[in-house]
């Protein structure tokens, strides 16, 4: 039997039977996604086999979309090596120690924007950065009158900058493989928006912590984690270069591999000038990932990390995704659901902005942030493509939007974990996640006058069809 295009309650069947799974999955049983999601592969690939694909076919489909993610995933192992090889030569800690030497009781709030960024940035992790460093300057906001939920915004605004902007971030390295694009590539073309949602973050913090900045304040907490990170690391200025090498490289255009091994090289040359570590040590932290000692537990949390095998969470949960959008695109599962939805979208803007709707809708129904970029990449890339956009300009709305709202959803496991952690409901501290709620508006302003969306020149265009070629033979 020659397999058809599906009807569209077809697709949609397809779609609801993961939603639910999904759904049920985390929200209720608080599964980690990859197994509901490898429930949705089969759902995927059963109803292939009822439009009368056969099971060799699918099989290739599933390979071809993993193929697709093979950079991506070659990139997010060789990041857990750079961590754990940047925590053991000093680098993260110095970076995190200079980082918490911004503090003051007169600009409470915009210093804790930037020490939360600066410690997303170098360690990738907003769950990390929330979870340690956060819980302090949520300790030091009671002390200084600062309501509690105004605080956890500036913790959760500032942690997410960093997780959306570092190339250490799994969500970064994510949202570029769904779009197809690499991740340098992803990170320079969010930096102007990303910027201005920030810039509208510093003057909103700055303006609220004018009410308490007369108070007084015990820094004891973050006095000890400085203490901590000295006492157990040689910091030094001549740390800071490796970080500083891979965002020249960056600008230089450099692709994103040999960039990052060179960030790698870097941080094992310091390791035993500054660390004393041994080339034995350099490969074991490179596998397994670092585990902190300082005796400092928030520090500790925060520092044991890194390491090719804790990647595998991300690696996995990518392989499994990608064969999903193999089988859903290979298909016509996702095709008919899209043309759906773009039979009224004529420009770019519209397209942000369903991508956008789609994200938010992925954080709301699969409430799983890694879900919320995987689904919508997947289902918008050849729509991205046959309107001649480049995919950073998809990368860019995937992860401003996916990333981003899923810390605004009380019932997604990123809400979950921040109410968790700074003892603040979701409904509390959304009005002060201010970098939250703006990305993903500034990011569809800018689409109005040409700053978020890229034009695929030709010889782009040609050369994305020529490896299409290759993933269909």
């Amino acid at each position: 039997m020659k397999a058809r295009m599906p009807y569209l309650y077809e697709s949609i069947i397809t779609f609801a039977l993961l939603i639910a799974t999904m759904g049920v999955g985390i929200a209720v049983y608080g599964a980690n996604p990859h197994i509901p999601m490898l429930i949705g592969v089969a759902f995927a690939a059963l109803m292939a086999l009822r439009i009368g694909h056969k099971w060799s076919d699918i099989e290739q489909y599933m390979f071809d979309g993993i193929r697709q993610a093979l950079q991506a995933i070659i990139i997010l192992a060789i990041i857990g090596v750079l961590i754990g090889v940047w925590l053991l030569s000093g680098v993260v800690p110095t970076m995190i120690y200079y980082g918490l030497g911004i503090l003051s009781p007169k600009i409470f709030l915009v210093a804790t924007l930037f020490i939360a960024s600066i410690t997303s940035l170098a360690t990738g992790t907003s769950w990390g950065t929330a979870g340690t460093i956060g819980i302090a300057l949520m300790g030091i906001s009671t002390g200084l009158g600062i309501p509690a939920p105004i605080a956890a915004g500036a913790v959760i605004s500032g942690a997410y900058f960093g997780d959306k902007m570092s190339p250490l971030s799994d969500t970064t390295n994510l949202a570029p493989a769904m779009a197809g694009t690499d991740v340098f590539t992803h990170i320079k073309f969010m930096l102007k928006p990303t910027l201005v949602a920030y810039t509208i973050s510093i003057i909103f913090f700055a303006v609220l912590g004018m009410r308490y900045g007369g108070a007084s304040v015990d820094l004891s907490a973050i006095s000890a984690m400085r203490e901590g990170l000295a006492a157990s690391f040689t910091i030094s200025p001549v740390l800071l270069l490796p970080p500083l090498a891979v965002i020249v490289l960056i600008a230089k255009k450099m692709p994103a591999i040999p960039g990052i091994f060179v960030g790698i090289i870097l941080g094992a040359i310091l390791a035993p000038i500054f660390q004393g570590s041994s080339f034995g040590d350099i490969l074991n932290v490179a596998y397994s990932g670092f585990e902190s000692n300082t005796g400092v537990a928030s520090i500790d949390d925060l520092l044991s990390s890194g390491g090719l095998s804790n990647m595998m969470y991300s690696i996995s949960l990518t392989i499994i995704a990608m064969m999903f959008g193999g089988i859903m695109e290979k298909t016509g599962q996702l095709e008919v659901i899209v043309n759906k939805l773009l039979k009224r979208v004529r420009t770019p803007q519209g397209l942000i902005a369903l991508t956008e709707a789609t994200c938010l809708g992925s954080n709301m129904t699969m409430p799983e942030q890694y879900i919320s970029i995987v689904v919508p990449g997947r289902m918008y890339a050849k729509a991205y493509k046959d309107m001649g956009l480049h995919p950073k300009t998809l990368s860019n709305a995937l992860e401003s939007t996916g990333t981003l709202t899923s810390a605004l959803i009380p019932w997604n496991t990123c809400g979950v974990f921040l109410f968790g952690v700074l003892g603040v409901t979701t409904m509390e501290y959304l009005p002060y996640a201010i970098f939250n709620y703006t990305m993903p508006l500034v990011v569809l302003v800018l689409s109005f006058v040409g700053v978020t969306v890229a034009k695929l020149d030709p010889s782009e265009r040609d050369e994305k069809d020529e490896i299409e070629k290759d993933l269909s033979a």
